[in-house]
């Protein structure tokens, strides 16, 4: 088998590459180790970046996001009993969507057959060879026998786990990994959300996020120790903690609860591979960086490799320049620690580390005190949160 650019991995970040390069002529095969159903299903974030929305509608991916998701023009900080808005219209001109990205897997795939895309379902990589030569080769195995994909270029969007990474040599990497002390326990629930934006809780007791599906699918998710056990948590016990954390002093605000339909647990970390690039081969979204979900950045800052590298490539194969291809991981990275602080700054924010002392609990509550406040700290969530139009 022979094409342009081999993509390892049918999430949303080689599935959107894929359809960038067909739109400026450039062939690829996507390969993807799971089946159509399972890609379609897994929940994944679902806070879409003001610049991600907008490449989703420029390139005629938007229709059912703006008819079916949520425009979110802010999100609630809730501590200390309180709630504080931060507007981002207000403070930045920008806004988020909230649509899952299980929903933006499904437009893609559909988009990708339609245009008569090569999505190779239930074709696991095994092997990427020749990177620092011109013709590199994915070996892959599929309906029982193994197979080569020869290509001009490799892009491994195959995450944490994927060979993508491993496939760089030892003596050209460095990683740089922070692993935390707590997880996330993750519910959906068939139940209409009890607030019209996230909201992001502080709590003595732990973090608490409520975000939404649908009008009638809430996500909502509980700190908890690292090494959890979902099914030790009862639905009882999930809704008297989550109301307890997004409890409101001198308001008659209520959470809505209903039938729990998923719990998972969600390890927090941070991980950076560098560089994101060796010869022929390209890594982008998790197969090179891990961010804690607190700043609703893993799913943006993949979309975000894969436009800077579809435009790489569109240069290369349009005019021979192979500049940007050249700056990708340096240009890439840039953008990737920013993400990587951010996250990490929300993160230490608003949960309770268990090590924490009186004195470093209390400097959570000032600094949250301050972003209410003033309006330039506030302004540097939005910001960020919205996404950062160019770094």
């Amino acid at each position: 088998m022979r094409t342009t650019v081999g993509i390892i991995g049918a999430g949303p970040a080689g599935l959107f590459l894929s359809h960038l390069l067909h739109q400026n002529g450039i062939e690829s095969v996507v390969l993807e180790r799971r089946d159509r159903a399972y890609c379609e299903r897994r929940q994944r974030a679902g806070v879409v970046e003001h610049g991600v929305a907008e490449a989703l509608r420029d390139t005629g991916l938007g229709e059912r996001m703006d008819r079916e998701g949520f425009r979110h023009d802010g999100i609630e900080l809730r501590f200390d009993g309180r709630g504080h808005r931060i507007d981002f219209p207000d403070l930045t001109g920008r806004h988020v969507m909230i649509w899952a990205q299980t929903e933006i897997v499904k437009d893609l795939i559909a988009r990708r057959l339609a245009d008569g895309g090569r999505i190779v379902f239930e074709a696991e990589a095994t092997g990427i060879e020749g990177i620092e030569s011109d013709r590199p080769r994915i070996r892959f195995a599929s309906g029982g026998a193994e197979d080569v994909l020869e290509c001009d270029y490799v892009v491994a969007c195959d995450g944490f786990h994927g060979i993508g990474r491993t496939s760089l040599p030892e003596e050209v990497v460095r990683t740089y990994d922070k692993v935390y002390p707590f997880a996330w326990l993750g519910i959906l629930a068939d139940v209409p959300p009890s607030c019209d934006e996230l909201i992001y809780a502080r709590h003595e007791r732990g973090f608490a996020l409520h975000s939404m599906r649908s009008e009638t699918v809430s996500r909502l998710y509980l700190q908890v120790p690292a090494d959890t056990d979902p099914a030790d948590w009862s639905d009882d016990r999930i809704w008297s903690e989550l109301a307890a954390r997004f409890e409101l002093r001198e308001s008659d605000w209520k959470l809505g609860t209903g039938p729990i339909t998923d719990k998972s647990l969600t390890p927090m970390r941070s991980f950076v591979t560098e560089p994101m690039r060796h010869g022929r081969l390209f890594l982008a979204g998790d197969a090179a960086h891990i961010v804690p979900p607190t700043g609703a950045k893993g799913l943006n800052l993949a979309m975000r490799d894969v436009m800077l590298l579809a435009e790489g490539l569109r240069s290369w194969y349009g005019t021979g320049d192979g500049a940007g291809l050249d700056a990708y991981s340096d240009t890439a990275l840039r953008r990737v620690w920013r993400a990587e602080h951010f996250s990490y700054w929300m993160t230490s924010l608003l949960h309770i580390d268990p090590a924490a002392t009186p004195f470093d609990k209390r400097l959570q509550q000032s600094y949250l005190e301050h972003i209410a406040a003033c309006r330039p700290a506030a302004a540097q969530l939005a910001e960020n949160y919205t996404g950062l139009p160019a770094v």
